[in-house]
This record gives structure tokens, C-alpha cells and sequence, in this order.
């Protein structure tokens, strides 16, 4: 077979495109400021195999006796006291407090121990002493798929992580890097999501080493809520299975699907969300490599830019005081409150398109931007609402 030059391969798009000008063509705008090129023929610094620390990722479901023979990994929000053999994920601050460990399970706690919904960010430090004393295998959550879900960026979303581990080292102590497990929503922009969650182990890394550590995050992802629609469930069940795949495919050591059905969930629901992770990872086994996306240029390329501008963006959050300082004066707010307005502006032009929803559409809008949004407090926003 003939090899093709570069060369080559532009003059086809010229004919198939009837331009001379294909780069302006095929130029990808996005909100994250990241550039995309139509082509990568290298990479200019090559990445090294970007690690998880599970060997294979966790298929989590929400409990139900039913699963519990076939299940491995199980999120729970209230106590089930015969489980055995089990990966534990407790979602539930009361329940954390009185739950009794057992030998033969692993247990994660998904507690946040920062208030962020009341807008504060400050650290609950009687909560934290409590979850530290746990015989957990991760003991502190640092949730930033609220963050996601309330529209910030890519860049925002990492620095966010960075910035809340930051505080709780100072806190803490250096110990308790290998004792924290990220949360963290996927969103539909699949390989950007992809390179989030590579770029995320980078800078956790560098992070550590300043603190005289070499650890690896501890990666939870569960799919957006951001992109998801009342009235369209089956566009809802394609979104979250490109999400899943997405996290594993970048590396999560866990991962999550919320329920496709935004109201009115059901058993059937409820299954078949699960199922989706039972496909990919038994039918595509996608979930058993630990950096299946090291080597592709592209990703490559947007890994090290996404965490570049993040450390950048975290290094400004330091400088005025950390992650608590900036949701204290308002600044954090702000920052995500017009990330949030621009990409729902999008949504509006038809740039974001949602089957459904903007493109093919069943409703008419009904909401303004404004109605929805308020620059002083953040609150997860569904881009639907606004023709639901």
C-alpha cells in the first residue's frame, strides 16, 4: 500500500471541502480556550503511562437486594448490614458516623466536608477529625461534580480540586493526600472529558511532590446532570454512556451512572443506568487499561494544555488566599457564574446542540438565562430548563 504524506491528506480536503482555506474550516471553537488543530502529526512532550490506582475500574451501582449477588461496588445512603465481600461507597454523613466497618469490605466516604452549597466553603473540622478516624480505605471527598453541575469549566473544575486539597493539607497535614477520593461529573465534550481526568492526575501529582509526596488521585466519576433533559430520556441514556466511557477510557478508578430518568425514576431505570457501565466494561473492556488514551496526540496535546491553564488558574486562587478565600468574597462565584452564562448562551445559539432540546426541538423556551442563573450563589443548572 502507498503511504500518504500530510500533504496529500490536505490537498483531499481541499477537493472534499472546495476551499483552499480548510484550517479556518476546521478550526474548533471552544468555550475552554484550548487550541484544537485539525490535525496532529506529534506531540511535543510525550506523556508517560498516567496511572489509576485500581486495577480495574468500579462498576457502582445504588444498592438494591436484587444486585447484591452479582454487584461488587455499591454507593450507599442508608445502612445495609449484611454486605460482605463489597466495595462501599458512603454517601451519607449520618451514615458515615455510625456505620461499623467490616474486615471483608473496602469503604470510600463521598462526604464533602467543605460547604459549598451554602456558599461559604468552609471546612466542616469536626466532620473531617470524624472521617479521618474511619477504617476507610479513602476517608474525604472533594467534590467537584456540584461545581460541574452548577456550570463551571474544565480549567475551573481542576483548579477547584487543587485549590480544595490545598486548604486541607494546610489544614491536615501532607498525610492526608492518599486519604482523599475525588468526585467529579463527565460531560458530554467527550475528549475533553477524557483529558480532565488525565490532566487531573498530573497536577494532584505535581501537587503532592511540592509536598515532598508522589501520589495518584483516587478518581470517582458519575455523568453530568448539565446536559440532561426532562422530556428526552433516551437522548439522556446515549449522553451518560459516552460520558462512562469517556471516564474510563481517561482513567477513573471508579464509576457512576445517575439515573437517565430525571423524574419518576423506576427499578427499570435505575437497572438499565447501571447496565450501561456493565456494556462497556464486559463488551468493550475499556475499564481494565490504566491510561487507554496515552500515546493519541490529541489527547496528548489537550491533557498538558488543560493542565497547564489549570495549575495556572489554582496558582491565582493561592494568591488570594485559597479555594475558602475566593468563595468568601465572591470571586469563585463570579468566575463560575459567567462560565456558566456563556455556555448557556451557546446552548441558546444552537453551538452547544441538544437533541431534543435545541436541534429537532419538542418545546419552546420558556426561561431567560436570568431566571436561571444568580452570579452570587452557585446552583446546579440543567441547560433544558430553560425550554422545559
Amino acid at each position: 500500500m502507498q503511504n500518504s504524506s500530510l500533504s496529500d491528506w490536505v490537498n483531499l480536503v481541499k477537493k472534499q471541502l472546495k476551499t483552499e482555506d480548510i484550517y479556518s474550516n476546521l478550526q474548533v471553537e471552544n468555550l475552554e480556550n484550548l487550541e484544537v488543530k485539525p490535525y496532529y502529526s506529534e506531540v511535543s512532550k510525550p506523556l508517560q503511562n498516567l496511572p489509576k490506582i485500581e486495577e480495574s475500574t468500579h462498576l457502582v451501582a445504588n444498592y438494591e437486594e436484587t444486585l447484591e449477588e452479582d454487584v461488587f461496588a455499591f454507593l450507599l445512603k442508608e445502612n445495609v448490614p449484611n454486605l460482605s465481600e463489597k466495595v462501599l461507597f458512603i454517601d451519607n454523613p449520618d451514615l458515615a458516623e455510625y456505620i461499623k466497618t467490616k474486615d471483608e469490605n473496602i469503604y470510600f466516604s463521598l462526604i464533602d466536608v467543605f460547604d459549598d452549597k451554602k456558599n461559604s466553603g468552609a471546612i466542616n473540622e469536626q466532620l473531617t477529625k470524624e472521617l479521618l478516624q474511619k477504617n476507610f480505605k479513602r476517608n474525604i471527598c472533594i467534590d467537584v461534580s456540584f461545581h460541574q453541575n452548577c456550570g463551571a469549566s474544565i480549567l475551573q473544575q481542576i483548579a477547584i480540586s487543587l485549590a480544595k486539597t490545598k486548604d486541607l493539607v494546610e489544614n491536615f497535614g501532607s498525610e492526608i493526600f492518599n486519604k482523599l477520593i475525588f468526585r467529579i461529573a463527565i460531560g458530554g465534550n467527550y475528549f475533553f472529558e477524557i483529558s480532565k481526568i488525565r490532566a487531573l492526575k498530573l497536577v494532584f501529582n505535581q501537587l503532592s511532590k511540592e509536598f515532598g509526596k508522589d501520589e495518584i488521585p483516587y478518581i470517582f466519576a458519575e455523568t453530568s446532570l448539565r446536559n440532561k433533559s426532562k422530556n428526552d430520556a433516551e437522548n439522556n441514556l446515549i449522553r451518560s454512556s459516552l460520558e462512562l466511557s469517556a471516564a474510563m477510557i481517561g482513567g477513573a478508578d471508579a464509576v457512576y451512572s445517575n439515573n437517565y430518568l430525571l423524574e419518576n425514576a423506576t427499578k427499570l431505570s435505575e437497572e438499565i443506568s447501571f447496565k450501561q457501565q456493565i456494556v462497556l466494561a464486559y463488551e468493550s473492556l475499556i475499564n481494565v487499561f490504566d491510561d487507554a488514551a496515552n500515546g493519541s496526540y490529541y489527547v496528548e496535546n489537550l491533557t498538558q494544555q488543560i493542565a497547564e491553564k489549570s495549575w495556572q488558574l489554582f496558582l491565582d486562587f493561592e494568591e488570594k488566599g485559597g479555594y475558602i478565600e475566593t468563595m468568601k468574597s465572591g470571586e469563585l462565584q463570579n468566575l463560575i457564574y459567567n462560565h456558566a452564562i456563556s455556555e448557556q448562551n451557546w446552548v441558546k445559539e444552537g453551538k452547544i446542540k441538544l437533541i431534543g432540546v435545541n436541534l429537532y426541538p419538542k418545546l419552546e423556551q420558556t426561561k431567560e438565562i436570568s431566571d436561571l442563573y444568580d452570579e452570587t450563589v452557585l446552583k446546579p443548572v440543567r441547560w433544558a430548563e430553560m425550554f422545559e
